[in-house]
């Protein structure tokens, strides 16, 4: 679980709003908000807490509701009286029943539930629990730490009715002890672990998750690796008491990090393969998420290694925060990350490893065939939520599938919501890989291969991104939240500094300026007259006497400039955390000149008057290149 503390009061006191107003009524959700971009977090639809809110996963139960599990609180996280509930929606989340306590308030801490229902209807709830009331542990640095909520006793409690209620008895799940709980500071007789991962059907067993922790200090867990634990009879078992668990892998040392990483290794997230094979993903300091495949049900596991998009390719970048695997019923899967590279930093290092978790990005897999068996290849990203706050973070997600529609949890941990994939967006994402179809919607210029190019051409007007709202009292900003892409083929001879490829900028300075770097990169500026803003994409991107394909993005929702380059959106490589980057919102249209001057490197040219979606410049790229 991400240890952060929510540093304001403001959750408390909604918290306890939401008891006194809301315990005796339905809980409903709130209205999407008017924010005309669907991937602004506050359009979801708001899930019921006690104020501090994590971990809202979702199952759908045998008699058509959903049901969510949640960790909350009238504090904020860690503090005394978090426990786990659940609540009820027979709407798609739209409104809630009553929230219904699993564990009380009033009890000790209950904390990070996940769901397992079974074939039969029978739905287990299986959480952290302070069992013996531990009031604060020694760390490795021998200093004290107050928070509780991540030790004890990992149990489950279950429900026969649909998550109306839940069994009185809580069962104790048997978790053999590795090398990390010996060398702890209690020398393993008190243990500490937490988990996040959803649990997964394996053939006739259940796979469920446990990240375990060796060492508290710095980060809060300064050392973890992934475990986990098997019952092959608890899809079939009613007696709870007869439900048998094995601990995985084989030996006593979990999931850690590849050769030469740092100390943590948690947060495990699993998905089952065609053939069998399980496909573990999880959260490192290193800035990237680490991998390992099982093909045995979760005995053995492959070397760990760095995520990659492709196997044995480019690495996918992702700081400490949550980064989930789903499986999808269309054979594909859906993965949850924040596509930059953490502090790159470790925990030892110093910073804030727990930071940037806006916005939050998408990713379809999809199997392959290797000599070393099945294993996932990944899509580029799309950015699926964001907040106007870059401050704000969401994470712990969980998928949904209904009606033929994906639905996605998070929480900001004050607040948890619910939103529906928009179907563009993940049409593009599960056929990225077979698109060669160009964009055509929001087309304003097209400039094509094969004809002389010009050099110089009528400048479509680009949208406004914000104006003033004559219908607010005080006729203050009205953001529009539009954008534009730049589509180009283009051939440099050298990568001398700032050479021209596309400028629209009038006498003033005001317009768009395209250029090249000596690092053979290609930098956007942007200037309104009032402001100027600007960003490079990645190093060695042209070579020179190439042929190459980039698009450049100017996204008005999240505020973000984006540069997709011969179908590879940038990241920022190993020279810098963000390969995508801010413009300040207070930027109207770059609109200069009427006259758009092109450079001698350009091939060809579109201008959209809307930001294009990564998938739809993956596309273009194909539309035009003999690559696969």
């Amino acid at each position: 679980m991400n240890r952060y503390i929510t540093p304001t009061v403001i959750g408390a006191l909604v918290g306890a709003a939401v008891i006194a107003i809301g315990a005796e009524q339905p809980n409903k959700s709130a209205a999407p908000a008017a924010i005309p971009d669907p991937r602004h977090i506050t359009n979801g639809w708001n899930i019921p807490s006690e104020g501090y809110a994590d971990q809202p996963y979702i199952v759908k139960t045998d008699d058509g509701a959903w049901l969510c599990v949640m960790t909350t609180g009238v504090g904020h996280e860690g503090q005394g009286g978090q426990h786990v509930v659940s609540m009820r929606s027979t709407d798609q989340g739209r409104t809630w029943e009553k929230i219904v306590s699993i564990e009380p308030a009033d009890g000790p801490e209950a904390s990070y539930a996940v769901l397992l229902k079974v074939p039969y209807g029978r739905i287990y709830a299986f959480y952290n629990h302070n069992t013996d009331n531990v009031r604060e542990v020694k760390q490795e640095d021998d200093k004290m730490q107050k928070r509780v909520d991540s030790l004890g006793h990992y149990v489950f409690k279950y429900s026969d009715d649909h998550g109306r209620t839940w069994s009185a008895k809580r069962y104790d799940v048997p978790i053999r002890e590795f090398e990390c709980d010996r060398n702890n500071t209690y020398g393993g007789k008190l243990r500490f672990f937490w988990n996040v991962g959803r649990p997964l059907i394996l053939g006739d067993a259940a796979v469920m998750v446990i990240h375990k922790v060796g060492a508290m200090g710095k980060g809060f867990f300064a050392q973890s690796e992934g475990a986990f634990f098997k019952s092959k009879n608890i899809l079939t078992e009613r007696d709870p008491e007869k439900i048998t668990f094995e601990t995985l892998p084989d030996g006593d040392i979990g999931l850690r990090t590849p050769a030469g990483g740092g100390r943590v290794a948690e947060e495990q997230s699993i998905v089952k393969l065609s053939d069998g094979s399980l496909y573990c993903v999880y959260r490192t300091v290193d800035g990237w998420p680490a991998i390992s495949y099982s093909r045995d049900g979760g005995h053995k596991w492959t070397e760990p290694a760095y995520k990659t998009y492709t196997p044995g390719g480019r690495r996918v970048k992702h700081p400490r925060a949550a980064n989930f695997a789903w499986n999808c019923s269309n054979g594909k899967f859906l993965y949850w990350f924040h596509n930059h590279g953490g502090a790159f930093i470790r925990d030892a290092g110093g910073g804030r490893p727990y930071e940037d978790r806006n916005p939050a990005w998408l990713m379809a897999g999809r199997e392959v065939d290797t000599p070393q068996g099945k294993c996932i290849e990944w899509s580029q990203p799309e950015i699926f939520l964001y907040d106007d706050d870059p401050y704000i973070r969401m994470s712990y997600p969980d998928l949904v599938e209904d009606g033929g529609k994906l639905y996605i949890t998070e929480t900001q941990k004050n607040v948890g919501r619910l939103h529906e994939v928009p179907k563009a967006l993940l049409d593009g994402l599960f056929n990225q890989w077979d698109n060669r179809r160009v964009a055509t919607n929001g087309l304003a210029l097209s400039l094509p291969a094969g004809k002389p190019m010009p050099k110089t051409a009528p400048m479509p007007k680009l949208p406004e991104f914000n104006m003033r709202d004559t219908k607010r009292a005080d006729y203050g900003c009205k953001d529009l939240r539009a954008g534009f892409s730049l589509d180009l083929w283009l051939k440099v001879e050298s990568l001398k500094t700032g050479t021209m490829l596309l400028d629209s900028r009038d006498p003033s300075g005001k317009g768009i300026q395209v250029v090249t770097t000596t690092t053979g990169g290609v930098r956007i500026i942007l200037n309104d007259g009032r402001s100027e803003c600007s960003w490079n994409s990645d190093k060695a991107l042209l070579k020179p006497g190439t042929l190459h394909h980039v698009v450049i993005t100017v996204d008005g929702g999240p505020k973000i400039i984006t540069f997709v380059a011969d179908g590879v959106l940038c990241d920022g490589g190993d020279d810098r955390q963000f390969g995508w980057g801010r413009f300040s919102p207070n930027l109207r249209a770059p609109t200069g000149a009427a006259t758009l001057k092109v450079g001698s490197a350009i091939q060809s040219l579109r201008i959209y008057s809307r930001a294009l979606r990564t998938s739809e410049a993956v596309g273009n790229w194909r539309a035009g290149s003999t690559k696969p």
